[in-house]
């Protein structure tokens, strides 16, 4: 096997890996988008209610110890095969990092900066909207990075409980005793993830560039 004759499988089959590409991204973006809302949400939630943090961080820390196939194949027996299986377990699977990031960085905001903001009025939506969430930006990104790698990487076993993706180019090649067929599969889900990454970590330090301003100026007000 030679990277010759993997580029030919892709010329060969430029419209199946396209279309399966395709499906990945649906897919993968949908949990993403859908891990991001929920992790925010929910780590913001914690901030403001200290009872609840170690509980729902202690069940995402416990969610994100079970072998992924387990928790592929627990929820076939929920849900069924196929796609909306894949979706809730990436979902559930991914969102540890958007939480625990969420609730890091929005704690770790230096008191006195809280302290000026307060005392300048602000109400607690203006404080999290204005001072808090916009410091904590980095540090929410970092683990936004760490799961959508995570994700796109997961994505890749989603075909063996029927759901579709760059997995079924794996899938396909491991059953048919094809290595090319399952090598060219893992190459594309690889490639989106360095790329996705690449992209995210240059929003990151854009954005910290600009966080780090902020931070200044508002520490001066305190």
């Amino acid at each position: 096997m030679s990277i010759i004759t993997i580029f030919n499988l892709y010329y060969d089959r430029f419209y199946f890996f396209l279309n399966l590409l395709m499906e990945h991204i649906v897919l993968t973006f949908t949990a993403i988008f859908l891990i991001s809302f929920l992790g925010v949400l929910l780590g913001i939630y914690i901030t403001r209610n200290n009872k609840m943090a170690d509980i729902i961080l202690g069940v995402a820390n416990f969610i994100y110890t079970i072998p992924s196939i387990a928790l592929f194949g627990f929820l076939v027996t929920i849900t069924g095969i196929g796609n909306k299986s894949a979706l809730i377990a990436l979902t559930v699977y991914g969102i540890l990092p958007m939480i625990r990031n969420t609730y890091v960085g929005i704690m770790e905001v230096d008191e006195q900066v809280v302290e000026a903001a307060v005392g300048m009025g602000c109400t607690d939506k203006q404080l999290l909207l204005k001072v808090q969430l916009p410091i904590a930006l980095p540090v929410i990104l970092a683990g936004f990075r760490t799961m959508v790698v995570m994700t796109i990487a997961l994505g890749g076993i989603a075909s063996f409980i029927g759901a579709g993706g760059l997995g079924v180019a794996i899938w396909r090649g491991i059953t048919t005793n094809f290595p090319e067929m399952t090598v060219a599969g893992s190459l594309l889900v690889a490639l989106l993830a360095i790329f996705s990454d690449y992209g995210l970590g240059l929003l990151e330090r854009k954005i910290g560039k600009n966080i780090y301003g902020y931070k200044k100026g508002a520490e001066t007000i305190g």
